[in-house]
């Protein structure tokens, strides 16, 4: 509902001397306007929809209010009348169509389900499913493909915004089957020099996927639903961890000496991580993309290379914020190498590396779904669920920081290297049910941390650069981290340990700023546009007959 505020602005804003009888004698009819109000312009479409906005807003086309009209938690219903022809467009059985932002969002969930969900698979196994002596060859290769998904990650937005979504994704979507490839290769060959160039491929490819799915995930849905969204997105991608780790759970249940897993794991990767980028042609562009209400997204119109990478100059010159969440982007990924290699893989034989790793990606999806409707409690105004979720993760740091501190105290390096594999903890020992807490806990915590970073603008353009900030930067601590445990001469656990923490920890406070004045409880349209080559006209699909009849201009 419109505010009296913005009623009396539009009062205001549409007095001439044109006089009464013209109002009343043209608008009275349409029912447009209320019969006492005597003051307006009505050669000026745009004041017009002020005043049947301040009026009588069930009048007006959803996609001309601001982007908060609609319920909070809920989508805006259908318009028929605002929704384009075509196959894209036709509901069955009362769901979504094909176009529709719901069915596009699963479908690129599904797509990061196939690629990126097995590649947590194999990653999450520690060593990337070798035995513990081969580890440092998959600690390379992640390192090389974060330092090169660091830089790419800085200029993904502009190559996805210039080349557009299904390229983005599909291109994306190859790097993780010749990823794959190396390790099925390197269980035969160990041949070293494939399996980085495998991870140096992949970092040029997923940098380009990851801003493509950033720009989906945060400018399709409306503020309303926005966190439901990513969480709906975070539950299918982390079933993709799931399902892939039972592959090699399935494989190995009965078997307590194996180091490493077998091709058949490997090669059922394969198969899945090409239809996932086979997948990514399925998608509509994002110009086609309609949402109920009639509106489209807001992205940069006719790109070019120029404009586009102006556009990263953009983000830091329009939302000089983004520099204090710049250490959270910079932790967002630190932890996984430690969980993986000095957790997993260090402390559990195959098969319960396998248990312990179908239990982490469950616990990202339970995380993800939490924080994400809870960013969505439509009682509780925006900027203080912000607030809010900030405080739970500071709470979330210590308590389960804590628990992982004392559980560290236990084993050193130089521990590990001595126990062979088959010597190494196994779900049926006694002292195996805290751990795989500890484990579960850290797996919720992730999606917790990676759903806080959702929703910052509504502008595509926009956002497809604050992906690459994030993903980039993301990047490079993780490309730092891997390379660090990979050394012949590897830090101590727990000095890795504790890197993880003080660095979550501080880049909370560093970053508590943003969370306490810059988050707005909506964003208005004329922001969403101001750095866009879009116009009203662009956003709205069709006006109704009745503006259209006093404006031979639209």
């Amino acid at each position: 509902m419109i505010s009296s505020t913005f009623a009396q602005h539009a009062m205001r804003s549409c007095c001439t001397s044109l006089s009464a009888s013209i109002v009343v004698d043209r608008y009275r009819p349409l029912h447009l306007i209320p019969i006492t109000h005597s003051c307006t312009k009505v050669n000026d479409i745009d004041c017009l929809i002020l005043l049947t906005m301040a009026h009588q807003p069930e009048k007006v086309p959803l996609q001309l209010r601001t982007h908060d009209t609609a319920p909070r938690g809920r989508e805006p219903p259908r318009d028929d009348a605002l929704i384009p022809l075509g196959w894209k467009y036709k509901q069955f059985f009362g769901l979504p169509y094909y176009a529709s932002p719901q069915l596009q969002l699963v479908l690129v969930a599904f797509i990061c389900f196939l690629c990126p969900g097995m590649f947590n698979a194999v990653n999450g196994l520690g060593g990337g499913g070798q035995a513990f002596d081969q580890s440092p060859a998959s600690s390379d290769s992640n390192s090389a493909l974060y330092a090169t998904f660091a830089v790419v990650g800085f200029f993904a937005g502009t190559i996805t915004n210039t080349l557009g979504i299904k390229f983005a994704l599909g291109f994306g979507g190859i790097g993780y089957s010749v990823y794959i490839s190396a390790y099925l290769c390197y269980n035969h060959t160990f041949n070293y020099g494939y399996i980085v160039f495998a991870g140096f491929f992949l970092g040029c490819c997923a940098g380009v996927l990851w801003s493509a799915q950033g720009q989906i995930m945060m400018s399709y849905p409306n503020e309303a639903s926005k966190g439901r969204y990513i969480s709906w997105f975070w539950a299918i991608f982390n079933l993709g961890g799931v399902i892939g780790s039972l592959v090699p759970l399935a494989q190995n249940i009965h078997n307590t000496s194996s180091e490493r897993v077998s091709d058949g794991t490997y090669i059922g990767f394969l198969c899945l991580t090409f239809a996932g980028a086979l997948l990514a042609w399925t998608l509509v562009d994002a110009k086609h993309v309609v949402r109920m209400d009639g509106s489209r997204v807001i992205l940069m119109k006719n790109p070019t290379w120029k404009t586009e990478l102006l556009g990263l100059w953009e983000t830091i010159f329009t939302d000089p914020y983004i520099l204090c969440l710049f250490p959270m982007f910079f932790a967002s990924n630190w932890f996984y190498t430690y969980q993986f290699n000095d957790v997993n893989l260090a402390q559990f034989n195959i098969r319960t590396r396998s248990l312990n790793n179908t239990l982490y990606w469950l616990a990202q999806i339970a995380g993800s779904g939490m924080f994400g409707f809870a960013l969505d409690i439509n009682k509780i105004r925006r900027a203080t669920r912000a607030i809010l979720a900030w405080v739970a993760l500071l709470v979330l740091t210590f308590a389960i920081w804590g628990g992982g501190y004392a559980f560290q105290m236990g084993y050193t390096r130089a521990q590990v290297k001595a126990t062979p594999d088959e010597r190494r903890r196994d779900w049926t020992d006694s002292d195996y049910i805290g751990p795989m807490f500890l484990y579960i806990f850290y797996g919720f915590y992730d999606a917790a941390w990676q759903t806080f970073m959702g929703a910052m603008t509504n502008n595509g353009r926009k956002l497809a650069n604050f992906a690459g900030f994030y993903k980039g930067i993301q990047s490079a601590g993780a490309a730092i981290i891997w390379r660090l445990d990979g050394l012949d001469n590897a830090p101590e656990y727990m000095t890795l340990f504790i890197s993880n923490w003080v660095l979550l920890a501080g880049s909370l406070v560093i970053a508590a700023p943003v969370m306490f004045w810059k988050i707005r409880d909506t964003v208005s349209l004329e922001d969403d546009l101001r750095f866009t080559d879009e116009t009203m006209d662009d956003i709205t699909l069709s006006i109704p007959k009745m503006f259209q009849f006093y404006n031979p201009n639209l």
